[in-house]
C-alpha cells in the first residue's frame, strides 16, 4: 500500500500547492470516505476538461492541474490522486481501453482513480467531468463510471498503478496542444503500449 501513498514526478502530492489545496478542500472532514468525496467532487466540477473547455494548454504534473484547473482525463486523474494522498489516503491510477467510434477506428485510453476507503476496499472513480450523455459520481461502493467497455477490444485494465503509465506521461509531455494530444490519444493493449 506503500507505493499508492508515495509522491512522484506527476502525482506531485507534496507539492505545497497540492498540500494547501488539499487541506481546503477537505476542510474539517476526517473520515476518508467523506475527504475523497469532496476531492472528487472538486476536481470533476471545478477542473476543466481540455477538450470540453476548448482550451489549448496541456498539463500533466498533478501541480500544473492545480495551477491551470483544466486537463485531459489523465491528469484530471493525477490531481485527484495527488489531493488524496496528501490527505493520506492510498490512490492509485487505473485506466479503461476504448474504441474511438468502433473497434476498427482504434482505441485509447481513458484515465480514472481507485481510491482505497477504509469501509470498501478498492473503489474506482472518474474525475473526467460531466456533460450532457456523460455523469461520474462518488456512490460507494458502487461505482458510478460513465463509461463501460462493451466493444471486441475494449476493456477495463486490472491493474492498479501508483503512477502514469509512460504512454499517457509521453503523450502529455511530447504534444503541445490540445488538440494534438487528442489526435495522438495512447493506448495500452496487453503489456503493450502503443
Amino acid at each position: 500500500m506503500d507505493a499508492f501513498l508515495q509522491p512522484t514526478e506527476i502525482i506531485d502530492s507534496t507539492h505545497p500547492s497540492i498540500v494547501a489545496a488539499a487541506a481546503e478542500i477537505a476542510g474539517e472532514a476526517r473520515d476518508d470516505e467523506e475527504v475523497a468525496r469532496r476531492c472528487f467532487t472538486w476536481v470533476r466540477d471545478v477542473v476543466r476538461h481540455s477538450m470540453d473547455a476548448q482550451v489549448a494548454t496541456v498539463t500533466c504534473t498533478a501541480s500544473d492541474v492545480l495551477k491551470h484547473r483544466v486537463g485531459f482525463c489523465y491528469a484530471k486523474s493525477h490531481l485527484l490522486a495527488a489531493l488524496l494522498r496528501a490527505r493520506g489516503i492510498p490512490t492509485a491510477l487505473c485506466y479503461q481501453r476504448l474504441a474511438h467510434e468502433s473497434p476498427e477506428t482504434g482505441f485509447f485510453l481513458h484515465g480514472l482513480v481507485a481510491i482505497h476507503l477504509r469501509r470498501h476496499g478498492w473503489y474506482r472513480v472518474d474525475p473526467r467531468g460531466d456533460k450532457p450523455g456523460i455523469h461520474s459520481g462518488f456512490t460507494p461502493p458502487i461505482e458510478s463510471l460513465p463509461f463501460a467497455p462493451r466493444l471486441p477490444g475494449e476493456m477495463d485494465l486490472p491493474e492498479r498503478f501508483p503512477d502514469a503509465l509512460a504512454c499517457v506521461a509521453n503523450a502529455l509531455r511530447t504534444w503541445p496542444t490540445a488538440a494534438e494530444v487528442r489526435a495522438h490519444l495512447p493506448d495500452h493493449r496487453g503489456g503493450a503500449e502503443l
